[in-house]
């Protein structure tokens, strides 16, 4: 199983203005936006961090999930949340050859947690032997800012100050302030869930 971000999220659509007010840095000088390039990477950071931790989205994009084999006949889980769409299912052959499936053969069944594709119908679209799944959906909050909730805005916002304010991030832990925002949007597991 692997899975890869097709869209990553603008540079518009980031708070690099938030985060200069959490940060109280100075503005109204001629070199206003000269941190910026910092800014953003300690926000792209912190998201990949915080979104690593609770197997999130925040901002909304689009990914695909390669697989060999779905973990069931009729369905399979989609490793990150929440999902708001299903873009597509195709089916490749050994030789590299494509097959859309049909839209009406699988369905989304959302969950907060393990969402997942789920047959509707009998079993999901199969390749055949030596081919492999490739499942496109979309997943995330918003697509802004304003979509995401507002402890995972602040846990982002708080995260890329530290790495801000910390000149050295490889030996930079998680304060428990970041964690006590992002950990209720962990996936819990019950038992054996998937």
């Amino acid at each position: 199983m692997m899975m890869v971000e097709l869209t990553s999220v603008p540079t518009a659509a980031l708070p690099l203005a938030a985060l200069s007010d959490h940060l109280r840095l100075s503005s109204g000088f001629a070199d206003d936006g000269s941190q910026d390039a910092q800014l953003e990477s300690c926000l792209r950071s912190a998201l990949a961090a915080i979104e690593a931790r609770i197997n999130k989205a925040l901002f909304e994009r689009q990914f695909v999930l390669t697989l060999m084999d779905w973990a069931s006949d009729d369905s399979h889980p989609l490793p990150v949340a929440p999902v708001s769409q299903i873009d597509a299912v195709t089916l490749v052959s050994r030789s590299g050859d494509t097959q859309v499936a049909d839209p009406g053969s699988y369905a989304l069944q959302r969950d907060s947690q393990y969402p997942r594709v789920v047959a509707t119908s009998g079993r999901l679209p199969t390749p055949g032997i030596g081919g492999s799944i490739e499942v496109t959906f979309t997943a995330g909050y918003g697509s802004d800012w304003t979509g995401i909730p507002s402890d995972l805005k602040h846990g982002l916002l708080a995260l890329a100050a530290e790495f801000y304010n910390q000149p050295s991030v490889g030996s930079l832990q998680m304060s428990r302030h970041v964690m006590g925002l992002i950990e209720p949007y962990r996936r819990f597991r019950l038992g054996g869930a998937a």
